[in-house]
């Protein structure tokens, strides 16, 4: 079966405005103190369904062989806007700490703008710690966003989500590291 070409790069961009209306969602769940729970549902399975779509793109563009460098490019930038408002959306609610999500995006970022500056030399794909700290990400932050202390208490609630924050923190800044590493050896072996 054949699939259009550019299936996976449309797929990837549909996660840009997904984001935005997630990241609305969200905030206007929470504007009702307590916050209204049907659309805290809505806005977190809309989370869900986005992140899911991660998978899918890199899934149709490795198994079709339709791997592009637009795609290398603009996935991980789709996956940081869709990530990064998860997570500014529950710091600005006080579900997470700011502290959490200002190294989170600053590292996110920062990579990001360092891919764009060396796109005329190379397109960097993610490489495998990146994925799992996505995947890890993606996790924290559906289990945050879904409004589940409604179904299994509060305080179990709360702690599993401080873990999965403090793990998506620390497989973020490790990756990060990584990126950095991998960077200035592929710098050192191309002088």
């Amino acid at each position: 079966m054949a699939i259009p070409r550019q299936l996976p790069n449309a797929i990837t961009i549909a996660r840009i405005p997904l984001a935005i209306v997630f990241f609305v969602m969200l905030l206007f769940a929470g504007t009702y103190g307590a916050g209204d729970i049907v659309l805290r549902w809505i806005a977190g399975a809309l989370f869900v369904v986005a992140i899911s779509t991660d998978w899918v793109d890199g899934y149709l563009a490795r198994r079709y062989d339709i791997v592009s460098d637009f795609g290398k490019l603009w996935d991980p930038i789709a996956d940081k806007l869709l990530t990064g408002a998860g997570f500014l959306g529950l710091a600005i609610l006080g579900e997470v700490g700011w502290w959490i999500v200002i190294i989170i995006l600053i590292r996110e970022w920062g990579i990001t703008i360092h891919r764009f500056t060396i796109v005329h030399e190379q397109v960097v794909a993610a490489a495998w710690m990146g994925k799992v700290k996505t995947v890890v990400q993606g996790v924290a932050l559906s289990w945050a966003l879904l409004p589940l202390h409604t179904l299994i208490g509060l305080t179990p609630w709360v702690v599993v989500t401080q873990v999965l924050m403090i793990a998506a923190l620390v497989l973020t800044v490790a990756s990060g590291i990584d990126y950095v590493v991998a960077q200035v050896r592929g710098a050192r072996s191309r002088a």
